[in-house]
Protein backbone atom coordinates (compact mmCIF):
# COMPACT_ATOMS: atom_id res chain seq x y z
CA UNK A 1 0.00 0.00 0.00
CA UNK A 2 1.49 3.62 -1.08
CA UNK A 3 2.16 5.88 1.83
CA UNK A 4 -0.03 9.05 2.14
CA UNK A 5 2.25 12.13 1.43
CA UNK A 6 0.34 14.04 3.78
CA UNK A 7 -2.27 12.28 6.35
CA UNK A 8 -4.27 14.18 9.59
CA UNK A 9 -6.24 12.01 12.07
CA UNK A 10 -8.90 13.70 14.32
CA UNK A 11 -7.06 17.60 14.27
CA UNK A 12 -8.20 19.97 16.31
CA UNK A 13 -6.71 23.47 16.55
CA UNK A 14 -7.83 26.08 19.19
CA UNK A 15 -6.44 29.66 19.66
CA UNK A 16 -6.51 31.59 23.23
CA UNK A 17 -9.34 34.32 23.35
CA UNK A 18 -10.13 36.99 26.43
CA UNK A 19 -13.92 35.26 26.23
CA UNK A 20 -12.68 31.49 26.02
CA UNK A 21 -10.48 29.24 23.87
CA UNK A 22 -11.69 29.87 19.97
CA UNK A 23 -12.05 26.07 18.22
CA UNK A 24 -10.84 26.83 14.49
CA UNK A 25 -10.54 22.98 13.47
CA UNK A 26 -12.67 19.95 15.30
CA UNK A 27 -11.48 17.28 14.84
CA UNK A 28 -10.20 16.95 11.15
CA UNK A 29 -9.46 13.48 9.22
CA UNK A 30 -7.84 14.26 6.01
CA UNK A 31 -5.59 11.95 3.74
CA UNK A 32 -3.80 13.10 0.39
CA UNK A 33 -2.10 10.56 -1.86
CA UNK A 34 0.85 11.30 -4.26
CA UNK A 35 -0.53 13.24 -7.52
CA UNK A 36 -3.47 14.27 -5.97
CA UNK A 37 -4.86 18.00 -6.24
CA UNK A 38 -7.21 18.64 -3.67
CA UNK A 39 -9.05 22.14 -3.21
CA UNK A 40 -10.65 23.28 0.28
CA UNK A 41 -13.15 25.68 0.16
CA UNK A 42 -15.06 27.39 3.10
CA UNK A 43 -16.46 30.76 4.14
CA UNK A 44 -14.19 33.57 5.89
CA UNK A 45 -13.17 32.36 9.11
CA UNK A 46 -14.19 28.66 8.84
CA UNK A 47 -10.43 27.32 9.57
CA UNK A 48 -9.17 26.80 6.02
CA UNK A 49 -5.63 29.11 6.26
CA UNK A 50 -5.27 26.96 9.94
CA UNK A 51 -6.13 23.76 8.32
CA UNK A 52 -3.14 24.43 5.15
CA UNK A 53 -0.79 25.52 7.98
CA UNK A 54 -1.22 22.41 9.87
CA UNK A 55 -0.47 20.95 7.29
CA UNK A 56 2.11 22.73 6.37
CA UNK A 57 4.15 21.93 9.71
CA UNK A 58 3.69 25.92 10.51
CA UNK A 59 1.41 25.14 13.45
CA UNK A 60 1.07 22.45 15.83
CA UNK A 61 -2.03 21.31 16.32
CA UNK A 62 -3.81 21.44 19.74
CA UNK A 63 -4.73 17.34 19.27
CA UNK A 64 -4.89 14.86 17.01
CA UNK A 65 -2.06 13.93 14.84
CA UNK A 66 0.10 14.95 11.49
CA UNK A 67 1.89 12.68 9.35
CA UNK A 68 4.00 13.91 6.54
CA UNK A 69 5.40 11.31 4.23
CA UNK A 70 4.47 8.24 6.43
CA UNK A 71 6.36 10.04 9.79
CA UNK A 72 4.66 11.62 13.15
CA UNK A 73 5.45 15.06 13.53
CA UNK A 74 4.75 15.06 16.83
CA UNK A 75 7.87 12.84 17.06
CA UNK A 76 10.01 15.37 15.71
CA UNK A 77 12.35 18.43 17.60
CA UNK A 78 11.69 21.50 16.61
CA UNK A 79 15.31 21.25 14.15
CA UNK A 80 13.32 18.46 12.97
CA UNK A 81 10.47 20.28 12.01
CA UNK A 82 12.08 23.26 10.69
CA UNK A 83 14.11 20.05 8.49
CA UNK A 84 11.28 18.36 7.19
CA UNK A 85 9.33 22.11 6.24
CA UNK A 86 12.57 23.10 3.70
CA UNK A 87 12.88 19.73 2.26
CA UNK A 88 9.13 18.76 1.93
CA UNK A 89 7.13 21.34 1.91
CA UNK A 90 6.57 24.03 -0.32
CA UNK A 91 4.47 26.90 0.63
CA UNK A 92 3.12 29.67 -1.31
CA UNK A 93 0.92 32.71 -0.16
CA UNK A 94 -1.67 35.31 -1.15
CA UNK A 95 0.56 38.02 -0.66
CA UNK A 96 3.59 36.63 -2.89
CA UNK A 97 5.95 37.40 0.34
CA UNK A 98 8.66 38.53 -2.22
CA UNK A 99 11.69 40.87 -1.80
CA UNK A 100 10.46 43.43 -3.89
CA UNK A 101 13.85 45.22 -4.47
CA UNK A 102 15.54 42.24 -5.26
CA UNK A 103 15.73 39.83 -8.52
CA UNK A 104 13.57 37.58 -9.37
CA UNK A 105 16.29 34.79 -9.51
CA UNK A 106 17.37 36.11 -6.12
CA UNK A 107 13.91 35.38 -4.84
CA UNK A 108 13.88 31.71 -5.80
CA UNK A 109 17.44 31.19 -4.71
CA UNK A 110 16.09 32.59 -0.70
CA UNK A 111 14.59 28.82 -1.09
CA UNK A 112 18.25 27.53 -0.31
CA UNK A 113 18.94 29.89 2.21
CA UNK A 114 19.33 26.90 4.78
CA UNK A 115 20.09 24.04 2.39
CA UNK A 116 23.78 23.01 1.53
CA UNK A 117 23.17 23.17 -1.93
CA UNK A 118 26.30 24.68 -3.66
CA UNK A 119 25.46 28.38 -5.34
CA UNK A 120 25.73 27.10 -8.86
CA UNK A 121 23.33 24.02 -8.51
CA UNK A 122 20.67 26.17 -6.12
CA UNK A 123 21.29 28.35 -9.39
CA UNK A 124 20.47 25.56 -11.35
CA UNK A 125 17.68 24.18 -9.85
CA UNK A 126 16.31 27.89 -9.54
CA UNK A 127 16.69 28.54 -12.97
CA UNK A 128 14.63 25.09 -14.10
CA UNK A 129 11.75 26.57 -11.52
CA UNK A 130 11.88 29.51 -13.06
CA UNK A 131 11.66 27.58 -16.98
CA UNK A 132 8.28 25.67 -15.66
CA UNK A 133 6.76 28.53 -14.86
CA UNK A 134 7.45 30.75 -17.70
CA UNK A 135 9.93 33.35 -16.32
CA UNK A 136 13.18 32.42 -16.85
CA UNK A 137 13.15 35.06 -19.27
CA UNK A 138 12.82 37.73 -16.69
CA UNK A 139 14.89 36.46 -14.09
CA UNK A 140 17.10 39.15 -13.41
CA UNK A 141 13.83 41.42 -13.48
CA UNK A 142 13.52 43.38 -9.70
CA UNK A 143 10.67 41.66 -8.14
CA UNK A 144 8.57 45.08 -7.49
CA UNK A 145 8.04 45.59 -11.54
CA UNK A 146 6.47 42.52 -12.08
CA UNK A 147 2.59 42.04 -12.38
CA UNK A 148 1.01 40.70 -9.89
CA UNK A 149 0.54 37.15 -11.56
CA UNK A 150 3.91 37.17 -12.33
CA UNK A 151 4.79 37.82 -8.98
CA UNK A 152 2.76 34.59 -7.68
CA UNK A 153 4.53 32.56 -10.67
CA UNK A 154 7.58 33.62 -8.81
CA UNK A 155 6.39 32.50 -5.56
CA UNK A 156 5.61 29.56 -7.21
CA UNK A 157 9.13 28.88 -8.47
CA UNK A 158 10.56 29.52 -4.97
CA UNK A 159 8.15 27.23 -3.28
CA UNK A 160 9.17 24.43 -6.41
CA UNK A 161 13.30 25.03 -6.84
CA UNK A 162 13.45 21.99 -4.26
CA UNK A 163 10.67 20.04 -5.58
CA UNK A 164 8.29 19.46 -2.61
CA UNK A 165 6.88 16.35 -1.69
CA UNK A 166 3.14 18.72 -0.68
CA UNK A 167 2.96 21.93 -2.32
CA UNK A 168 0.63 24.01 0.12
CA UNK A 169 -1.18 27.13 -1.82
CA UNK A 170 -2.80 29.94 0.31
CA UNK A 171 -5.53 31.89 -1.44
CA UNK A 172 -2.93 31.80 -4.42
CA UNK A 173 -5.23 33.69 -6.28
CA UNK A 174 -6.75 35.98 -3.89
CA UNK A 175 -5.06 38.94 -4.63
CA UNK A 176 -5.06 38.63 -8.41
CA UNK A 177 -7.37 39.39 -11.50
CA UNK A 178 -9.38 36.81 -12.96
CA UNK A 179 -7.11 36.22 -15.88
CA UNK A 180 -3.82 36.37 -13.82
CA UNK A 181 -6.10 33.86 -11.33
CA UNK A 182 -6.35 31.78 -14.63
CA UNK A 183 -2.78 31.87 -15.56
CA UNK A 184 -1.53 31.13 -11.80
CA UNK A 185 -4.28 27.62 -11.97
CA UNK A 186 -2.58 27.26 -15.39
CA UNK A 187 0.82 27.01 -13.79
CA UNK A 188 -0.11 24.74 -10.24
CA UNK A 189 -2.60 22.63 -12.77
CA UNK A 190 0.68 22.07 -14.94
CA UNK A 191 3.07 21.01 -11.94
CA UNK A 192 0.46 18.14 -11.00
CA UNK A 193 0.31 16.94 -14.53
CA UNK A 194 4.34 16.17 -13.59
CA UNK A 195 3.14 14.86 -10.27
CA UNK A 196 3.39 17.43 -7.87
CA UNK A 197 1.14 16.51 -5.14
CA UNK A 198 -1.28 19.86 -4.30
CA UNK A 199 -3.38 21.30 -1.13
CA UNK A 200 -5.20 24.60 -2.23
CA UNK A 201 -7.73 26.88 0.09
CA UNK A 202 -9.60 29.10 -1.89
CA UNK A 203 -12.84 30.85 -1.34
CA UNK A 204 -13.10 30.68 -4.98
CA UNK A 205 -15.03 27.96 -6.14
CA UNK A 206 -14.80 29.07 -10.40
CA UNK A 207 -11.24 27.15 -9.52
CA UNK A 208 -12.45 24.02 -8.56
CA UNK A 209 -12.37 22.68 -12.31
CA UNK A 210 -8.81 22.78 -12.19
CA UNK A 211 -8.65 20.46 -8.85
CA UNK A 212 -9.04 16.26 -8.64
CA UNK A 213 -11.00 16.39 -5.21
CA UNK A 214 -13.03 19.26 -3.83
CA UNK A 215 -13.64 19.57 0.57
CA UNK A 216 -15.26 22.11 2.19
CA UNK A 217 -14.52 23.25 5.94
CA UNK A 218 -17.78 24.92 7.98
CA UNK A 219 -17.15 25.66 11.41
CA UNK A 220 -13.60 24.09 11.87
CA UNK A 221 -15.40 20.84 10.09
CA UNK A 222 -14.46 19.09 7.03
CA UNK A 223 -17.40 18.07 5.14
CA UNK A 224 -18.92 15.99 2.01
CA UNK A 225 -15.43 14.18 1.94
Amino acid sequence: MTTAVLKLCGVSKCFPAPGGAVEALREVSLELAAGEFVAITGPSGSGKSTLLHVAALLEPPTSGEVWLDGEDVARLSERQLAARRGGKIGMIFQKFCLLPHRSVLDNVLFRFRYTRHPRAAARALACAALELVGLRERMEHKARLLSGGEMQRVAIARAIALPPRLLAADEPTGNLDRAAAEGVMHCLRELNGRGATILLVTHNEALLRHCSRHLRLEDGLLVNQ
